[in-house]
């Protein structure tokens, strides 16, 4: 759990970091449609940040399941997240990975299903 924390620790860091730079360095080399794109990938990004933080401080998960829900929601902001900042702040093309960026949010969506499965299987055991 401990690596799991840090981990989550280390993306918030780094969701202001970029949105520091995003709020005034980028604004001088980014277009607008860019910029847009950069908050989305912020913003996905800090909220699942926040969900890390439930998920590895909540009694109710296993230590398996925090691992898995975790690692499921970290491949999300390194596929999601990290594919839009890959595009928007490189010289990769949308079009060389279009499908990395989908893949992210196929994570965020396992790892949303993971937390209700849980969560039922759980209430129908009490």
């Amino acid at each position: 759990m401990f690596k799991n924390i840090v981990i989550t620790c280390f993306l918030g860091l780094s969701a202001v970091v970029l949105g520091a730079f995003g709020a005034h360095a980028f604004k001088e080399i980014l277009t607008s449609d860019q910029l847009l794109s950069m908050e989305t990938a912020l913003r996905y990004q800090m909220y699942h940040v926040i969900v890390l933080l439930f998920v590895n401080t909540f009694d109710g998960f296993s230590m398996k399941q925090k691992n898995t829900i975790s690692y499921i929601f970290f491949l999300g902001v390194l596929f999601f997240s990290g594919s839009i900042y890959l595009i928007q702040l490189t010289s990769v093309t949308a079009k060389s990975i279009w499908f990395i960026t989908p893949l992210g949010g196929l994570f965020f969506l396992m790892g949303w299903v993971s937390m209700i499965v849980i969560f039922v299987t759980k209430r129908k055991n009490q």
